[in-house]
């Protein structure tokens, strides 16, 4: 067996010390940390709603720091096209959520009916999302990227009562398929005078800014509890039906201790995660977890650009950041001297989230922004972060980390099938170093999703023995480190060898030619399955036989010949999520001529043309 384990001995870990950090960091002792936390304790973190009526997210995110005298503190900060900013203060941010929350009201939405949103990183997100916890309604982000019909399923899944999003999108994706929408009662848009005089109204739509001018903020915050429904996640699923995870206010707590622990938020920083509001990180830690913190969030109204981003890492003073690998891979491939001349001297803290993170981008980091990435894993389902390296902690690149205090996380044993192993009614465990098994977490954290709406089975199918099945496979070395593997279903079985992707994958990247790979199994008479690698070059390099001969015999070098590629295909672009991950699956299924399922979250829906390159 392979995975990243006897793959990061070709990486030292990058040892701290903390003496020298310019913040002490949250979490010193992981040992005692973990011994001595409670999710009750975490909880007392957090006010509830005055008169002990509950908990609300909106509450805890903005009207709470009003409440304690820091109203006046910078909460949002929007970095235009031109690199000017506009910046709402916690009193103004719960002033326009009050306002919204309102305007729900008026309009008869009520408990638990779900707003949608289709929108890019504007404010009106934002005052959106927190309004509709303070109507005690339930919010659902959309990728602006979406096309008509994801849209469509989508809010035709959640039973969406109201739509905010722009008279452009509107017109594009929602009036097409309006009249398919019977439950779709309310369209709010943000610009609905952004036409001009001359330019008509949108029929069957509000104008979002009337509406809010004309409603004073809510009195009183509803009085949601715990466990009541505020978040709907959809996560696409290999069927082509996409999953609405539903989570509840409860899930608060962990976002507050994951900020806390995992990216060590403290309430002087500034924060900036890169991820995009239509799917959880961009909910969970682009707004929950800053705005729960305190601290000043930086939102870029524009897309990845490697010279605007290290602009906007000097310019605003960024203290701490939260990035995808993908977006750190196109910085590596943009070449380190972008980052020269910018002063990063602010920047403490680099964490990594959407997909693992290769140990090549870790050390990148060391090497020129002068902190190592810290890489950390979780879930939609999860809601919050799992497993983490942390600030004071050795990093071993490579490696997920270690759980979050709270979290209890093991290997579970899988059969033959590529099932759980399950014993009088108990999940065997994986116990021995450098094992591969199932990676398992034991239900009751506060964000763990409640449900796949209207999909009971669905969701117990995700339980066993006493621990929710993740399907992602991992194995966990002598000191607790946990390394991933790759998906249950990405695992590539070649001459009785599992091979995990994301070794192979990490391993090419270090090719000097190499940009980024994602690596599949196809099927081989004598082999049952054997490697095959997709790649997209660095500028300067071109396809050629010689230079696909050099990659591969690169790879046998340091995997062997098991283990390295057999076949390899260059490409312009690899199929991936917006939020950065690469879609093995729908490589496979692309190679093979199968169905692609659920393709909605695509970057772009178009498949990459494949300068075809195959050789045994």
């Amino acid at each position: 067996m392979t995975t990243g384990v006897e793959g990061s001995t070709r990486w030292p870990a990058i040892t701290k010390n903390v003496a020298a950090f310019p913040v002490q960091p949250n979490l010193l002792d992981y040992d005692a940390a973990r011994r001595d936390f409670s999710w009750d304790q975490a909880r007392q973190a957090l006010a509830g709603l005055p008169g002990g009526r509950g908990l609300n997210i909106g509450y805890e995110a903005v009207d709470r720091h009003v409440a304690e005298g820091r109203g006046a503190k910078e909460a949002l900060r929007f970095v235009r096209a031109d690199g000017g900013t506009r910046s709402l203060s916690y009193g103004d941010l719960a002033e326009a959520s009050g306002r919204f929350a309102s305007v729900l009201r008026s309009l008869g939405v009520g408990r638990g009916e779900r707003v949608f949103s289709l929108l890019g990183r504007s404010p009106e997100l934002y005052v959106a999302v927190l309004g509709t916890f303070k109507n005690g309604s339930v919010f659902c982000p959309l990728f602006s990227a979406f096309g008509p019909e994801p849209v469509r399923q989508r809010l035709h899944l959640g039973s969406g009562r109201v739509l905010v999003t722009t008279r452009a999108l509107y017109r594009r994706k929602v009036a097409p398929v309006r009249d398919s929408l019977p439950d779709l009662r309310h369209v709010l848009l943000v610009d609905a005078d952004g036409g001009g005089e001359h330019v008509p109204a949108e029929p069957g739509t509000l104008d979002l800014a009337a509406l809010l001018s004309q409603v004073d903020p809510v009195e009183e915050i509803a009085d949601t509890q715990p466990e009541d429904m505020a978040l709907l996640h959809f996560t696409s699923g290999t069927t082509g039906t996409p999953k609405g995870a539903i989570h509840v206010h409860d899930a608060v707590a962990a976002h507050y201790a994951t900020g806390r622990f995992a990216l060590d938020l403290h309430p002087d920083d500034v924060y900036w995660c890169t991820a995009d509001p239509g799917w959880v990180t961009g909910t969970s830690y682009g707004i929950i977890a800053p705005l729960v913190h305190g601290v000043t969030a930086i939102v870029d109204e524009e897309e990845l650009d490697a010279d605007r981003w290290y602009r906007i890492l000097a310019g605003q003073h960024v203290t701490i950041w939260y990035t995808a690998p993908t977006a750190l891979r196109m910085l590596m491939k943009a070449g380190a001297e972008r980052a020269a001349g910018h002063d990063l001297s602010a920047l403490r803290f680099i964490a990594s989230v959407g997909e693992p993170l290769n140990p090549e981008a870790v050390v990148w980091g060391q090497e020129v922004l002068g902190l190592p990435v810290h890489d950390n894993w979780w879930q939609t389902e999860t809601g919050g972060i799992m497993i983490a390296n942390y600030p004071a902690m050795d990093i071993r690149p490579g490696s997920m980390g270690r759980p979050l205090p709270g979290i209890e996380a093991a290997l579970v044993a899988r059969d033959a099938d590529g099932k759980a192993v399950i014993n009088d009614g108990q999940a065997v465990l994986v116990t021995d170093p450098d094992t591969m098994g199932e990676l398992a977490l034991r239900p009751g954290w506060p964000s763990m999703f409640r449900g796949y709406l209207n999909e009971e089975e669905r969701y117990r199918r995700c339980f066993a023995g006493g621990w929710y099945l993740t399907g992602d496979l991992a194995k966990r070395d002598g000191d607790g480190y946990f390394w991933f593997v790759g998906r249950g279903d990405d695992v590539i079985k070649s001459s009785g060898h599992l091979i995990g992707p994301f070794e192979v994958e990490s391993c090419l990247m270090e090719h000097p030619a190499v940009a980024e790979a994602g690596v599949i199994g196809v099927p081989d008479p004598v082999a049952g399955e054997v490697v095959k690698a997709f790649v997209e070059l660095k500028a300067g390099h071109e396809p050629s036989e010689d230079l696909q001969l050099d990659i591969i015999g690169f790879a046998r070098k340091r995997l062997g010949a098991a283990v390295a590629p057999r076949l390899l295909d260059f490409t312009t672009t690899l199929p991936k999520t917006r939020s950065g991950k690469i879609l093995r699956r729908l490589l496979k299924a692309r190679e093979l001529g199968l169905p692609e399922g659920d393709t909605s979250t695509l970057e772009s829906p178009a498949a990459p043309a494949a300068a075809r390159q195959d050789r045994p």
